[in-house]
This record gives structure tokens, sequence and C-alpha cells, in this order.
């Protein structure tokens, strides 16, 4: 079996005007499709990163996550970045709170966490 790349990694928000604005011009992914599923009172946001999707879900009541971040399931998503002290300072100004930055002790490389608008812990790690 070769499996080749990570394809896309969806999301489900409980506030999806919120959550669209934080990923679309804060975290600055290009929007690539959106729909309204009246079936399903939902929309769904397809967002490009490199050569990979964010899928950004909204349905009515979502349970919230049961822990942090150590529930069962995706336990945080992770952007690779050139420079985290610039992407941490931006983040700062817009009022994004960030957790001090640390270093690997495997790799020596920085990195911290922040999180999404439903308290989903996102990881830069610089290249």
């Amino acid at each position: 079996m070769k499996l080749n790349k990570i394809h896309h990694v969806a999301i489900i928000c409980s506030d999806y005007e919120k959550s669209k604005d934080f990923y679309v011009n804060i975290l600055n992914l290009k929007v690539i499709n959106e729909c309204y599923r009246e079936d399903r009172e939902s929309y769904k946001l397809d967002l490009q990163i490199g050569d990979s999707q964010i899928e950004l879900f909204s349905f009515k009541n979502p349970p919230k996550r049961s822990s942090y971040p150590e529930a069962c399931g995706l336990r945080h998503l992770c952007f690779e970045v050139d420079n985290i002290n610039e992407i941490v300072k931006e983040l700062n100004f817009r009022g994004i709170e960030v957790e001090n930055i640390r270093i690997d002790d495997l790799t020596g490389r920085k990195f911290t966490f922040f999180n999404d608008p439903d308290d989903l812990p996102i990881e830069l790690y610089e290249r």
C-alpha cells in the first residue's frame, strides 16, 4: 500500500461565519468552493493550503470537544511556516493568543500552539 499525501482535513465549527473569517481572513487560506447544503442546513467551505485542503463544515449544535487536547480523534492541526516569529507577531496583532515558542527536543525546530474559534489546537512548526 502507498499513500501519497493528506488530501484534506475536515473541521466542524460551531459558528460558521466566525470560523470562516478566522481561516480566510486571519490565516489567509484561499477559498476553493463554498456551498450551502439546504437538506442538512449546513455550510461546506473548501480551503486551499499548499497542495492540500481544509473542509470547514457547520452543523446545528455539534457536540463540544471532550477534552483538551487529549480527546480521542484529531489532536491538532499543524501548519509549516518559514518564520514562526513573524507569524506569531501577526497573530498577536490580530488579537490571537499564542503560546510561548518552544524548541522540539527531537528536531531542534521552533513550534507553538494557538486555538481556532472552537478551541481546536493549531500548531505552527518552523521549517
